[in-house]
């Protein structure tokens, strides 16, 4: 397997990164390091023999973590930063239609499954998966979306 990054490399975090059980001192589920952060690579393994993990430090939070390839970019890369993230909850500020049908009424609550950041004009947008809208994720704009806490929380209002 070819490394895109080498030990001393600083690059940008492109994703929150939690505790899954294994850091020491931190809770499950605890924010470790949040995204855009920077880092030095300062080890580098692999998961299962078949994917390149970086371990990465990130001297303001003073925690090396480990980053899997695809949750890093170089430093000198353009990051333009975002409201939300892949598995948070949202709700649509607008109704959503394709071909003049709505699809996602105002109000409606879903998830972000992927943050695109590399429209050419600096915006960002989501692909976001509606239960009323289910098995079809949309493409929305940032502005289009506002937070949703959880789905449980939806649920019990």
């Amino acid at each position: 397997m070819n490394t895109r990054w080498t030990y001393g490399d600083n690059v940008r975090l492109t994703r929150n990164v939690r505790d899954d059980g294994t850091f020491p001192g931190a809770n499950r589920g605890d924010l470790l390091v949040r995204r855009g952060r920077v880092g030095t690579v300062v080890d580098i393994g692999t998961f299962l023999m078949d994917q390149i993990i970086y371990s990465v430090h990130f001297l303001a939070e003073n925690r090396i973590v480990g980053c899997r390839e695809e949750e890093l970019i170089d430093i000198d890369d353009i990051w333009i930063e975002s409201r939300f993230e892949a598995r948070e909850w949202v709700r649509s500020l607008h109704d959503l239609a394709i071909g003049g049908h709505i699809r996602v009424p105002t109000g409606s609550i879903g998830e972000v499954l992927k943050v695109v950041r590399d429209d050419a004009a600096g915006n960002v947008a989501y692909h976001v998966h509606f239960d009323c809208y289910a098995g079809h994720p949309l493409a929305v704009r940032e502005a289009a979306l506002e937070p949703a806490g959880t789905k449980q929380e939806e649920i019990n209002v």
